[in-house]
């Protein structure tokens, strides 16, 4: 579970979240929506301890992420930017390094990765360089990274940026299993298609500050709307958060 309680931050002149307050549950995917400048990717960097908060609190299954960071990161695997990987290294390899990272053994390590990768069916790509992975491997290889070390709460920023419509498919189909295994998934996004074929749970946010939560169909019931994206520029007042 994941809970931020009166969250603020100051970047710069910006505001990037004021007094933000919210929960998200195991065995949910909890999507935060809005559009770009809301404070969305502001706040899950802040839940991983990247940032820190000017006042508030962020807790991963009870732990404090300012107070106890170390325990509080080994209940949150944080999917990276797929492309971002180190091509010079395999799955294998990359998957393991991160296992030990997050405190395995190096035995303990290299079990963990050839368990993930077995559920995720890479047997083979597990031994290939990274260099020259297509999105889906790619997409693979960096969600194994994230929940080698078998935490229960899963992070994700825009997840789909970048991949193509087969790659998204695979990523939506895993991110319902860890939703089934009782896994809390968190992501960020302004797909209102993808938000409402995943979500249990929306949370839309504008200028830092919770707008509304609920799940899709609550939020158009509130806003007497038919679509999420219909309701979405109700909640915010207005168009501009389509392009966003």
């Amino acid at each position: 579970m994941i809970k931020v309680s009166q969250l603020s931050k100051r970047i710069g002149e910006v505001q990037a979240l004021n007094d933000l307050s919210f929960e998200a549950f195991d065995g949910e995917i909890t999507g935060l929506l809005g559009p770009n400048g809301a404070g969305k990717t502001t706040c899950l960097r802040t839940i991983f301890g990247l940032l820190k908060p000017d006042q508030g609190v962020a807790e991963i299954d009870g732990f404090d992420v300012a107070k106890d960071p170390v325990k509080a990161k080994q209940q949150l695997g944080l999917f990276p930017d797929p492309f971002g990987l180190y091509e010079r290294l395999t799955p294998r390899e990359y998957i393991s390094y991160f296992a030990e990272l997050n405190g395995l053994s190096r035995s303990d390590a290299k079990a963990a990765a050839a368990s993930v990768m077995s559920k995720l069916h890479m047997e083979d790509i597990s031994d290939r360089r990274c260099k020259g992975f297509s999105q889906g491997q790619r997409m693979k290889t960096a969600l194994a990274q994230a929940i080698v070390h078998e935490p229960t709460n899963i992070i994700l920023d825009e997840p789909t940026r970048g991949l193509d419509v087969m790659s998204t498919r695979v990523l939506r189909d895993l991110l319902k299993n860890l939703k089934d295994a009782g896994h809390c998934v968190l992501f960020s996004s302004h797909v209102m298609q993808e938000v409402a074929a995943l979500c249990d749970r929306v949370i839309v946010m504008a200028e830092g500050r919770v707008l509304a939560i609920g799940s899709p169909q609550q939020l158009c019931q509130q806003t007497g709307k038919d679509s999420l994206e219909d309701a979405f520029i109700a909640l915010i007042g207005t168009d501009e958060g389509i392009a966003a």
